[in-house]
């Protein structure tokens, strides 16, 4: 049985995009097929690269890619979650054949204040949100 193709799209694919493919890949890889981008691709977040060696996932070699460019390419996907604010996912382009578009906002790690540690605990807890959706989606599906 072919997988389920799935892209995740935030705004610099740095985070939260990025924490939502290695999950579902991770959690759904014998079902789902999982890809992420950015509308204006960034630089990976090293916080979101630390938090995520935590739970046994290496994302560090993850490119940061251009969801335009996938657009452009013909990527085709069954559902495209936007998992940036509101405003944000409405800028992403409608892709042909995408059966289903969901938004699952979270907060964005670039945006999060104070010292190392406190930036760290902001991004663990964006980072459980993450997986904790994934994996209610995927027993939902």
């Amino acid at each position: 049985m072919p997988k389920v193709k799935v892209l995740f799209v935030c705004v610099h694919n740095a985070a939260r995009s990025q924490m939502a493919e290695a999950f579902l890949n991770k959690h759904g890889g014998n079902r789902y097929r999982a890809e992420s981008a950015g509308l204006e691709p960034g630089t990976l977040n090293p916080f979101v690269v630390e938090v995520m060696k935590e739970v046994g996932i290496d994302i560090s070699d993850h490119p940061t890619r251009s969801v335009f460019d996938l657009f452009r390419g013909g990527g085709l996907f069954h559902t495209v979650i936007t998992v940036c604010d509101e405003t944000q996912a409405e800028r992403c382009p409608v892709f042909p054949g995408v059966h289903r578009r969901l938004h699952w906002g979270f907060p964005d790690p670039a945006s999060f204040t104070g010292s190392r540690e406190e930036k760290l605990e902001q991004t663990r807890r964006v980072r459980d949100q993450i997986e904790k959706r994934i994996r209610e989606w995927i027993d939902a599906t």
